[in-house]
Formats: C-alpha cells, sequence, structure tokens
C-alpha cells in the first residue's frame, strides 16, 4: 500500500494518496489520485491522460457505475484497485440522458484479463521493434530471435482464445488479437529480410505503424498450436472471424 503524500497545488501536504489502474479501451493506465478523493474528482484527473471530458467518462468498480459524488475510500477503492473507464457518446443538440449500467462481474474479469494480456504484449511489441531496427540497419540478427518471439506471441494468442469475453471485453479482446497477429506478420517479413537482405526493399512493414491499425469486433477464436510456421497462423486465425 502507498502511504506517500501528495503536495497541493501551492506545495502543501494534501494527505496520503493511493495508485489505482483504469481500463479504457485497448489501453490500461495507472494513475495516482488522493485517497480521500471522489470519483469526480478522479475523472477530472484522467482528463489529462484520455482527453475525454469528464461529462464524457463513465467510471466502473466492481462492475458498477459510479457517480460523481461518491467517494472511492466509502467505494472501497484501494491502492492496486482495477477500474473500467467507458466513453459515452458525443453530446448531440437534444441532451439525452444517459442511464446507469450494472456491469456484469464477468465482463469486468475478462477485461482485467485482456489487460494482462496487453501488458506482456507491449513488452514483446518493444523487442519486435528493435530487431526490426537492427534488421533495416543492415545488421544480421540470429535466427532463433525471430523464432522464440515468435512463439511468446502466439502464447498469448493462446491466452487470448481462453478468455471467455462479452461486450467491452470482447472488443478489447479483438483488438489484441489483431495487435498479435499484425506483430507475428512483421515477425516473419522481418526473418525472410534477415535471410536475403536484398531480395526486396519494399517487403519490409513497418511494425511501429502496425500496432496502431488494429480493429474492434469479434469472432470465436481457436488457436493453433505455437510451432505452427507463422506464414500460416494469420490465415488459419482470420478464417475463423465471423
Amino acid at each position: 500500500m502507498m502511504s506517500g503524500r501528495s503536495g497541493g497545488r501551492d506545495g502543501e501536504a494534501a494527505g496520503p494518496v493511493i495508485r489505482i489502474r483504469v481500463s479504457h479501451g485497448a489501453t490500461f493506465r495507472e494513475v495516482v489520485v488522493p485517497a480521500q478523493a471522489t470519483f469526480g474528482e478522479l475523472k477530472r484527473i484522467l482528463v489529462q491522460t484520455t482527453g475525454l471530458e469528464p461529462e464524457r467518462q463513465r467510471l466502473f468498480f466492481r462492475g458498477k457505475e459510479k457517480s460523481d459524488r461518491e467517494f472511492l475510500h466509502a467505494a472501497g477503492v484501494k491502492d492496486g484497485a482495477k477500474l473500467l473507464l467507458l466513453e459515452k457518446p458525443a453530446p448531440a443538440n437534444i441532451e439525452q440522458k444517459v442511464e446507469p449500467v450494472i456491469m456484469d462481474e464477468s465482463v469486468m474479469k475478462a477485461c482485467e484479463a485482456v489487460a494482462r494480456v496487453r501488458a506482456e504484449v507491449d513488452r514483446l511489441s518493444a523487442k519486435v521493434c528493435d530487431l526490426e531496427k537492427n534488421v533495416l540497419a543492415g545488421r544480421k540478427v540470429d535466427d532463433k530471435e525471430f523464432v522464440v518471439l515468435t512463439e511468446l506471441l502466439m502464447i498469448q494468442l493462446l491466452k487470448l482464445d481462453g478468455i471467455e469475453a462479452e461486450g467491452e471485453a470482447r472488443a478489447q479482446r479483438k483488438a489484441e488479437v489483431r495487435r498479435v497477429q499484425s506483430l507475428v506478420e512483421t515477425l516473419d517479413k522481418l526473418k525472410a529480410r534477415n535471410a536475403n537482405p536484398f531480395s526486396d526493399h519494399n517487403n519490409a512493414v513497418s511494425v511501429t505503424t502496425q500496432w496502431e491499425t488494429f480493429e474492434n469486433g469479434m469472432g470465436s477464436l481457436s488457436a493453433p498450436p505455437p510451432h505452427v510456421p507463422s506464414e500460416q497462423v494469420n490465415t488459419n486465425w482470420e478464417q475463423q472471424f465471423d
């Protein structure tokens, strides 16, 4: 548990703070807030990292949407707690009342499971980026590095396949599946270029661009075993999407 104290705007002590994790779309953010803050105050803090105005934020904790006036500590939010942030539609000319939504606990757990996979994929993505830089710079890379990274990414696909997801969690899982598939495809192309750097320079794919071009939506998954050659993986998985 964190026992630090945050400074106020004028440098004075403002009481103990806690670190919480907020799942938003395909991202997972850590935020430090005063332990005695309200959910409304947390929304104002999240504006800095999400760009969403407080009026467009919907915060869920333990499957239930929280009101702006409710205090974090009163709702049981402690250091290390996980919250879910959803976006309200952009305001229209006619104001529409958004009814409170009770999110099933299973959906919350699925979102958290996807977030854990996302964190591991972030780590593997950085390694793929490093490999890409070396290959594009003409430096020879051991083929084993491509094989190991591909197998590790396939393990993440298997984890995603094991997550029962609906609604928001389903969309998040879909995004991670697309992201991992893109990285596997990139590794395959980089491996080919590494083996024959002068064959076709136009085949090089920038992984830093592909990370941001995944879609939402979901179909059923049936992961192939990790040893399946990477050039077959994407085709096999894509055929199972509805």
